[in-house]
């Protein structure tokens, strides 16, 4: 059983305030606020513990790691030609739910393509 520190009930209150992605570093500024003591070395281990135990998810965006406390996917169309890249919103994976025989419970998907600007 974890340990109920004062530490991690200041990260746990600011977690539970983003609504949306999150990476370490904006935790780290909102949690620095009420305990400057809190290290960002402490922010990374706490989000590892949560993504190893499923209480959170991890997505990988611009060589970067997105947290998430929600079962939010995380998709993104980048043009091959001009390099834009965007987050698109997919809901239902029927065709992938025809093809695996498990629970899916978040993905991501990077689809690349040609853009409309460069058509």
């Amino acid at each position: 059983m974890k340990r109920a520190t004062q530490q991690k009930q200041v990260i746990e209150q600011e977690l539970s305030s983003f609504n949306s992605f999150f990476n370490a570093e904006e935790l780290y500024q909102k949690v620095s606020k009420k305990n400057p003591k809190i290290g960002i070395a402490t922010i990374y281990r706490f989000l590892n513990d949560l993504t190893k135990n499923g209480e959170i998810h991890s997505f990988q965006c611009n060589r970067k790691t997105l947290y998430s406390n929600s079962k939010k996917n995380h998709c993104h169309f980048t043009c091959e030609r001009c390099g834009e890249r965007k987050h698109i919103d997919i809901k239902k994976l029927d065709f992938l739910n025809e093809k695996v025989d498990e629970e899916v419970c978040h993905f991501q998907i990077d689809v690349t393509g040609i853009c409309k600007k460069c058509r």
